[in-house]
């Protein structure tokens, strides 16, 4: 198989993977012990969006780093191209919260540390699209916008790990470490779609992000046709 005939058929693919996933987590994973009716289904969405997120903003730290070291436009497009997807991934992720919290606490919001942590978490990524808006020389704004991205993500780890364990939390923990071995609190069936689910919303970043890429390439191409 050729690679652009590879390109063709992996959406297809992974849209299938998705569509078994969703409906395997919706209809037949095994009812989960310690959960209010059908609403361990939402663990399914909520916490890949989660992970994909974590997985966007570490991308855009790596991308910014190489932006400083290179100063190419093409690292600073992958940078806002991972913010934007992790952004998206984010908001995702807090609103499958609010109704898991709904199901389960009788209320979309109730300040848990974890929905207190993410919000803090958009605030600080929000930031930086404003700055990214509001500097109009592309140099600086791209210098600028790395320089942010790195202090943003030496953030998260506090905000997504920590603070959420520090302090009480009324929010499941599917996952323990016991005398250095980590044990998760699911039956196989549930561990397995949601391990599918985690693989395939890998792969829907993967896919998006490579897209923006792409199109970043090609509207930089034009641009400097337009200026010759």
């Amino acid at each position: 198989m050729t690679k652009d005939a590879l390109k063709a058929v992996l959406p297809w693919v992974l849209g299938l993977w998705l569509a078994g996933v969703t409906v395997a987590g919706l209809l037949w994973a095994p009812a989960a012990a310690g959960f209010h009716g059908d609403s361990f289904r939402i663990v399914f969405f909520h916490v890949p969006q989660a992970w994909v997120a974590v997985l966007a903003f570490c991308v855009n730290l790596v991308a910014s780093i190489r932006y400083l070291r290179t100063r190419a436009p093409l690292d600073d497009a992958r940078a806002a191209a991972a913010a934007r997807l992790g952004m998206l991934f984010a908001i995702l992720a807090t609103v499958t919260g609010s109704i898991f919290a709904k199901l389960e606490w009788g209320m979309f919001w109730n300040w848990d540390p974890r929905e207190t942590s993410i919000v803090i978490l958009l605030l600080i990524y929000a930031a930086y699209f404003a700055l990214r808006q509001a500097v109009v020389d592309e140099e600086r704004r791209a210098s600028l916008a790395a320089a942010f991205a790195i202090f943003a993500f030496v953030t998260m780890p506090f905000l997504i790990f920590v603070i959420p364990r520090v302090y009480s939390s009324l929010h499941p923990n599917l996952v323990e470490a016991t005398q250095g071995a980590v044990r998760f609190k699911m039956d196989p069936g549930m561990r397995l779609v949601l391990f599918s689910a985690l693989a395939g919303f890998t792969g829907l970043f993967a896919w998006l992000y490579s897209f923006e890429v792409r199109l970043a390439r090609v509207l930089a191409a034009r641009h400097s046709r337009e200026e010759a």
